[in-house]
């Protein structure tokens, strides 16, 4: 089953064919499909060193290039100031072998997936974050405002998406009680300031070893946001005393922690009712997150 109603075929023939043509230095390396539970790109190994990134969503070719530049400035950029290992962009590739958007790629990083349970308890992964998003945050924004895409900026500008996910969400969660704490979020104060933020820290998009932090993927939207929105990591993989820990070794404070679970709470009340078949792995993140929230009494 597709996740999406445009979603675009692509297999490791074609992608074979386009990496030994565009890319000849990765010609005659293995290449194998990733099961993932990423919803926006089919992610191909080649070799050792690389991984191809192919966007499964119809869209116009020139729009797909300047979004694919875009990422690949971002994770450029993301390689200069991440604590820990990220992928760093290797070219963008042509259309090809019947594939009819542009593609990239990128460094391979070592590390299995995180996941929303594996290590909901470790203080050591919760202090790794707090590394990681200190020193993004310190990262200069070169005078950069949030640039207006999703996530990080005003949560009232979520609203018409927020009713849409009630709506598709009945017979399915509880949906007048979270319809509440969406009222009590969207009124949070506005950020005062916007930071470097990574804005996508979900458990896919985190490698581990054991119970420490080992990889960042999925660097391609790191720019300026609300200084909350990173903390969304804390509902995604954590359960209460893990979460403290981070909360209090990055001094929180009360506004900016309600943020970072409006945040977490924006994302996922999309991923329950949207990929409840496609995907349910990203159902089940979305609804452990939402059962975080709603136990954690300090939200």
């Amino acid at each position: 089953m597709t996740m999406h109603d445009d979603q675009i075929a692509i297999d490791v023939d074609a992608v074979r064919a386009m990496v030994g043509e565009q890319f000849p230095q990765y010609r005659g390396q293995p290449i194998e499909r990733l099961k993932v539970e990423g919803t926006v790109n089919a992610i191909f190994r080649i070799g050792a060193e690389a991984a191809a990134r192919f966007p499964f969503r119809a869209t116009d070719p020139a729009l797909c290039s300047k979004t694919l530049a875009d990422e690949a400035a971002a994770m450029a950029e993301l390689v200069q100031h991440c604590p820990f290992p990220t992928p760093r962009p290797l070219g963008l590739g042509r259309p090809g072998a019947g594939y009819a958007l542009p593609w990239s790629m990128q460094t391979w990083v070592a590390g299995n997936v995180a996941t929303p349970d594996g290590l909901a308890r470790s203080e050591t992964l919760a202090l790794d974050l707090v590394t990681l998003i200190s020193t993004l945050r310190a990262a200069d924004t070169r005078g950069r405002p949030f640039d207006g895409n999703g996530r990080g900026g005003d949560l009232q500008d979520h609203d018409a998406w927020m009713s849409v996910c009630f709506e598709k969400s009945e017979g399915l969660l509880d949906v007048p009680r979270l319809r509440q704490l969406w009222a009590k979020f969207r009124e949070l104060p506005r950020p005062g300031r916007f930071v470097m933020s990574h804005k996508d820290l979900i458990p896919g998009n985190l490698l581990v070893d054991g119970e420490h932090l080992v990889g960042v993927l999925d660097g391609g939207g790191f720019g300026p946001a609300d200084p909350a929105l990173d903390l969304v990591a804390a509902w995604h993989l954590f359960e209460y005393e893990a979460r403290q820990t981070l909360r209090e070794r990055l001094e929180a404070s009360v506004i900016e922690w309600q943020r970072g679970a409006a945040w977490a709470f924006q994302q996922a009340m999309g991923l329950v009712w949207y990929y409840q078949h496609s995907n349910p792995g990203m159902a089940a993140l979305g609804r452990s997150t939402l059962r975080r929230i709603l136990d954690d009494a300090d939200i």
